[in-house]
């Protein structure tokens, strides 16, 4: 399923549009820092090896709770602009389906912009945090 902004969950949606009104890179990028200063706190006790998001170059942890057929994520990272990828993640996928999660493509991130000021390492990062909370999404329907 491609990810045109009307296939969007609401959320998903909302952000994209947030990130298509910032026009300038600098803009987008203090956009990102904003979506990472709003992720709750992380947990100590979950930066553990199995949380951690492989193939990052910061480090990054994501857990991931189902609660009432709803998915909830947690994130966190070392780097500011990462954290910021983490916490539009977190927003944007909080509170869907396992299913939906998982029938999501990660070409959103082109509709946003984000692509073209983001390094190689940190678009490789995003791909690689969106891969594990559709891994971990997917596994929390099988735990329950």
């Amino acid at each position: 399923m491609s990810s045109t902004i009307d296939s969007l969950p609401p959320n998903l949606a909302k952000i994209v549009q947030r990130f298509q009104r910032a026009s300038e890179p600098k803009r987008r990028y203090e956009q990102l820092i904003w979506y990472g200063q709003r992720l709750k706190a992380f947990p100590e006790s979950d930066k553990v090896p199995e949380n951690k998001v492989a193939g990052c170059v910061s480090q990054v942890y994501i857990t991931a709770a189902l609660e009432d057929g709803k998915v909830i994520f947690q994130g966190d990272s070392d780097s500011q602009l990462t954290k910021g990828l983490v916490g539009l993640l977190v927003e944007g996928l909080n509170g869907l389906t396992p299913s939906e999660i998982v029938q999501l493509t990660p070409d959103f991130i082109q509709e946003t912009g984000l692509n073209v000021s983001l390094t190689p390492s940190r678009a490789n990062g995003f791909y690689n945090i969106f891969k594990t909370m559709q891994k971990q999404a997917l596994e929390s329907s099988v735990n329950v």
